[in-house]
């Protein structure tokens, strides 16, 4: 059968194909300038594949003891907090989706309240430190464990779930909390992949929180160490000079290696979650 080839199609596939090349351009310029010979990149000479391949760069920032430890820091808040994330947001949701519930319409409204007014920075920062959550752990997962866009989404893949599933485990004896963990759960991996995603890439380029809550450098998230090397240079002299020879520290290229060190782990998971991803957004968006 022959493909038909039509305007739209041909305009449409030229529209994608430039979203393509400038979202995909500097991912490619980042990794060509980071494996890159210092002296090609400073001429300049560096476009779409590296010239002069060397990975002096990443040796440089994997040596920086800060780096291993601001990856533990960013891999535990992203597990935990992940975890708790989809917990709090997974048992709301499946509350909200019953309509039977006690004041259901006005907590769904008070829910909805909140995607357009919080109570802003201030208040939120006064909450954790009364609470004693400084400089711990819980001060990266805990204050935005719950997206009320995330909920919401949640909510209508639940909707969908035929009643006669959860009636049929009420005759066999199941509890609302047995009939969430052994029927809702089960049919819901797609949502919960596709918003556990959500939660994990939020959290794993999350800036803002440690910056208001984090004191101990020993906390810092692999995102404000980047900080610090991409704007304040700040790198390890020692392990500079240990590069030698004819080789010199390129402040992009350092810059390049360090931002692609912190994205390339994120970026492994979308492939392995990828046929939970769009099959769990098309459907929490249209059912309900």
């Amino acid at each position: 059968m022959k493909r038909k080839w039509t305007l739209f199609g041909v305009v449409n596939g030229l529209i994608l194909l430039c979203v393509v090349v400038v979202t995909l351009y500097p991912f490619l310029y980042m990794a060509a300038v980071s494996l890159s010979k210092d002296v090609y990149v400073m001429k300049g000479l560096v476009t779409w594949y590296p010239k002069g391949f060397n990975v002096d760069m990443y040796k440089l920032v994997l040596k920086d003891p800060r780096i291993f430890q601001s990856y533990l820091n960013t891999i535990v808040y992203t597990v935990v907090g992940t975890a708790i994330s989809l917990a709090v947001t997974s048992a709301g949701a499946y509350a909200l989706s019953k309509k039977t519930m006690v004041f259901h319409r006005g907590f769904t409204l008070m829910i909805i309240f909140t995607m357009f007014f919080s109570g802003g920075m201030i208040p939120t920062f006064l909450v954790v430190k009364s609470y004693g959550l400084m400089d711990t752990i819980w001060a990266m997962v805990l204050p935005g464990a719950v997206s009320t866009w995330n909920l919401l989404v949640m909510r209508t893949f639940f909707l969908g779930i035929p009643a006669e599933l959860e009636e049929s485990g009420r005759m066999d004896g199941l509890n609302d909390l047995g009939i969430f963990w052994r029927i809702v759960i089960p049919l819901s991996k797609a949502v919960f992949a596709t918003i556990g995603l959500f939660y994990a890439v939020a959290m794993w380029n999350n800036f803002m929180l440690p910056l208001l809550y984090l004191r101990d450098p020993d906390l810092f998230p692999l995102q404000v160490i980047l900080r610090n090397i991409v704007l304040a240079g700040q790198i390890n002299s020692a392990e500079a000079n240990s590069i030698g020879g004819d080789n010199m520290v390129v402040e992009e290229s350092l810059k390049f290696a360090t931002i692609m060190v912190s994205t390339i782990p994120i970026l492994i998971v979308y492939p392995l979650l990828q046929k939970y991803f769009v099959k769990g957004v098309m459907i929490g968006a249209v059912k309900g």
